[in-house]
This record gives C-alpha cells, structure tokens and sequence, in this order.
C-alpha cells in the first residue's frame, strides 16, 4: 500500500530538510536556543532523526511508528520555534515568517498522528 498523499509530503519535507540539516547545519543553528548546549550537535543529531523518521514513514510495516515519531519530533521542534522570536529582526517580514512557521506544525503533527493510527 502506498503513502497517502499528505504523509508523502510530509515523508518527504522530514527527509528534505534531514539532509539539508546534515549537509548544510549552519542553516539551522541559529534555532537551537543557547540553553540547549552546542547547537551543531542538536542540528546534526535532528538531521538524523527526521531522515529516519521520514524511512519509517516510506516502509508500510514501520509505518504507524513513523508517524508516532514524526509526531514527537514535530512536537519537539516547537522550542526552536518559539526561540525564533526571541532572535528575528524586529521587521516586519522576518517577523512573519517566524509566526507562519509555528502553526503550521499543528496540521503537519495531524497528519502524522493520522499516519500513526493508521488512517
């Protein structure tokens, strides 16, 4: 049985930016709050997480626990999210930006809790 179409995209955006996390870890450091330690670590460390939650997610029998993984790293990710306001240029479009990116981790956990059970 094929992925659904949105748990595809999804399957693909984790794997995308696991790479990108891997290849490129400057892109990502500046989110890691300093009260996290060494920000390389946590970058490369989630890199690894999101492409192989994106793996469990593209094989049928592991699925569900890619979903439940997606979830908690979706989940997991909003620190660094909220961490954003905290070092944005008070502009307007960076300000923006960072406030489109927290709540769309609503519908992408959704659509990883659905994956999760099964639907």
């Amino acid at each position: 049985m094929g992925l659904p179409g949105r748990a595809k995209v999804l399957a693909a955006a984790l794997g995308g930016s696991g790479v990108i996390h891997l290849v490129r870890p400057k892109t990502y450091e500046w989110l890691v709050p300093p009260e996290l330690g060494e920000a390389r670590r946590w970058v490369l460390a989630s890199g690894v997480a999101e492409i192989g939650t994106a793996a469990l997610m593209a094989v049928p029998a592991t699925r569900r626990a890619g979903g439940w993984a997606a979830a908690g790293l979706l989940a997991a990710f909003v620190p660094a999210h909220l961490h954003t306001f905290r070092v944005v240029p008070r502009a307007p479009l960076p300000l923006t930006v960072a406030a489109l990116r927290l709540p769309l981790q609503v519908p992408m956990i959704g659509i990883a809790l659905r994956v999760a059970r099964g639907r």
